[in-house]
């Protein structure tokens, strides 16, 4: 593994395959706590048409032994601009990568993709069910609407 992307300038990657996530030691590992990170502004591509298609993500998480550093989930996130692929697997993908890079207890992740050709296509995802007595916010992304 090459060297934490935090505390250094690192360019965007050229694809999600080239990125690193790091981790840190979790803090408090005894600890049953949520960890939720989103992104409003998520692009890939169509792998059809090529052009552009946007989401809002938000991904929770119960870490175990390592958190997620959010410099290296930026910029591995942003490697998918690039990217040409479905809904359904960018959302899987991106699990499927912090599975294994966190290991976390639980995860599941939320993909709210903004409409293409009419109709928005939201992706979710999540490991198992959520342990018994943890704190879960809503994700509080309401479902498209369009203009009304």
């Amino acid at each position: 593994m090459s060297a934490p992307v935090l505390g250094r300038p690192v360019p965007l990657p050229a694809s999600p395959e080239e990125a690193q996530l790091d981790t840190v030691p979790n803090p408090h590992p005894e600890q049953a706590y949520v960890v939720r990170f989103t992104c409003p502004e998520f692009t890939s591509l169509c792998p059809v048409t090529g052009q552009p298609d946007f989401a809002h993500f938000v991904i929770d998480y119960l870490p175990d032994a390592a958190i997620l550093e959010s410099k290296s989930l930026k910029l591995f996130l942003g490697s998918f601009r690039n990217h040409a692929a479905f809904h359904e697997e960018c959302t899987v993908a991106i699990a499927r990568r912090l599975v294994d890079a966190l290991r976390p207890r639980w995860l599941r992740i939320a993909g709210y993709w903004y409409p293409r050709g009419g109709i928005p296509i939201d992706v979710f995802y999540q490991t198992g069910a959520p342990p018994e007595g943890l704190f879960l916010p809503d994700p509080g992304v309401a479902p498209y609407r369009g203009r009304g």
